[in-house]
């Protein structure tokens, strides 16, 4: 089982309030963040979870590599919509509109965005409706 998981962006600021209004149909808050002089990288880090732990963090040093793919499970299809809507209008760009993926799995239900570093983040619900 992973615990968190974490990746650098190159605009902090940015990032964040992409986070927070995206993430925020999925039932993740802003948990918390550390300020670069405590995380070791002279750069600030926020914490992304539910019932406050922090599994998802972002951090300000840059040094961009490769985009990742993070998936987070949805309680439901309508909360995965939602996800899908709240991204696009915090600014993320349309990397897979909702709906089943029956390639993936019979029930799999999904939607993609690309945040502003491109990183592809999903939505997923596994439960048949």
């Amino acid at each position: 089982m992973i615990d968190h998981i974490g990746f650098p962006v190159s605009d902090y600021a940015k990032a964040r309030a992409f986070y927070v209004k995206a993430l925020a149909p999925l039932g993740y808050t802003l948990v918390m963040e550390v300020p670069g002089d405590v995380t070791g990288s002279g750069a600030p880090a926020a914490g992304f979870g539910r019932n406050g732990k922090a599994d998802f963090w972002i951090g300000g040093e840059g040094g961009l590599q490769k985009p990742v793919h993070i998936a987070i499970l949805a309680d439901d299809r309508a909360t995965v919509d939602a996800f899908y809507t709240a991204a696009l209008a915090a600014g993320g760009k349309d990397n897979g509109a909702p709906g089943i993926r029956a390639h993936y799995h019979p029930d799999y239900y999904g939607a993609f965005v690309l945040d502003p570093d491109g990183h592809n983040i999903e939505a997923v619900c596994r439960k048949a409706e």
